[in-house]
């Protein structure tokens, strides 16, 4: 059966999603990744998910390396993977400085530095059950796990949308998670991996390239489109770093047009400011049969794992990730 994953960033409660993942491994998925940001604990949610599932993958898209202590993070993934027996991917990246400084009133600063010292606590403290780490951006003194781990060793993706941080997983991850990735994205990602695996003598083939996927479906492609374009704007508005992706992407224009108006409160300016084709370059949209069509090239171009990442809030979120799931659902 094809790869294919299904992500939630906000939305759906967690009842909800544990009932969407349960659809989703009915149907046939590989993985369901929840995201950190707003949308309620990502390992609560997945632990949850894990006791009424029993083959699905389970993953985090992603948690911070700032926002989290190393040990923290170590800790919660062994759980989850306790609990899953097995059957859990943890997906690390750096998040924003709009978000961690802000929101969390944590320092953000070298951001490459904090994610790679943070993958290499985690790995030892697994390893190890106790760690002691002195680095740049993290410094334990000690810290001992009271208990047994599942597993010594677990899948860790990085999140990366540039370069040098692509290069990073090259070095040191199982996988990486990219987002908004075009069908140009699969081998550029691939050449970069393939240097960063280079310094460290390992096999960049080995590396699982997935990418998150903003998806909608409906009855005609010009709906589908639409229903992307104020979370398009959204993303490419509020974060620098998606807004410098899709004008690396080739939409130079649009993404100096959406940041002026995003950056002037016009919302509505910055949605207007989206092109059918950077929706339809960066995402999945269309009838139920374009966008499996759209999955499948995604394939073809290089991503070894497509990760739908449906876009929906209010008390009826669920719905519209339950229709994406039977829509998109692996053949």
């Amino acid at each position: 059966m094809a790869r294919l994953g299904i992500s939630f960033s906000g939305g759906p409660n967690a009842s909800e999603i544990v009932a969407c993942v349960k659809l989703a491994e009915e149907l046939g998925y590989e993985s369901a990744w929840v995201a950190e940001g707003h949308g309620g604990d990502q390992f609560a949610i997945l632990s949850a998910c894990a006791t009424q599932t029993s083959r699905i993958i389970l993953g985090t898209s992603i948690t911070s390396a700032f926002v989290r202590s190393g040990p923290t993070i170590a800790m919660a993934a062994a759980t989850v993977d306790e609990i899953s027996q097995g059957r859990f991917i943890l997906g690390i990246g750096s998040s924003h400085k709009i978000q961690v400084e802000p929101e969390h009133g944590i320092p953000y600063s070298k951001p490459l530095t904090r994610v790679r010292e943070t993958v290499e606590l985690v790995r030892e403290l697994l390893r190890e059950g106790i760690v002691h780490y002195q680095g740049e951006t993290i410094s334990i003194e000690k810290f001992e796990f009271w208990f047994e781990p599942h597993r010594r060793a677990m899948p860790i993706y990085l999140s990366a949308v540039f370069p040098k941080m692509t290069e990073v997983c090259g070095e040191i991850a199982d996988g990486i998670i990219l987002t908004r990735s075009t069908l140009e994205t699969g081998a550029k990602v691939k050449a970069q991996l393939a240097t960063g695996a280079a310094r460290a003598g390992r096999d960049a083939g080995k590396i699982t390239i997935s990418s998150l996927l903003p998806v909608a479906v409906a009855e005609s492609r010009a709906e589908a489109l639409d229903n992307l374009r104020a979370g398009t704007a959204a993303y490419a508005g509020y974060f620098p770093r998606y807004n410098r992706l899709i004008a690396d992407h080739g939409f130079v224009a649009e993404a100096a047009a959406i940041a002026e108006a995003w950056a002037r409160g016009d919302q509505a300016a910055a949605v207007r400011a989206v092109s059918d084709e950077l929706v339809d370059a960066t995402g999945i949209a269309g009838t139920a049969g374009e966008c499996r069509e759209c999955i499948q090239a995604y394939r073809d171009s290089g991503i070894d794992l497509p990760i739908l990442a449906p876009f929906s809030r209010g008390a009826n979120a669920h719905t519209q990730f339950e229709a994406v799931i039977r829509a998109c659902a692996p053949e």
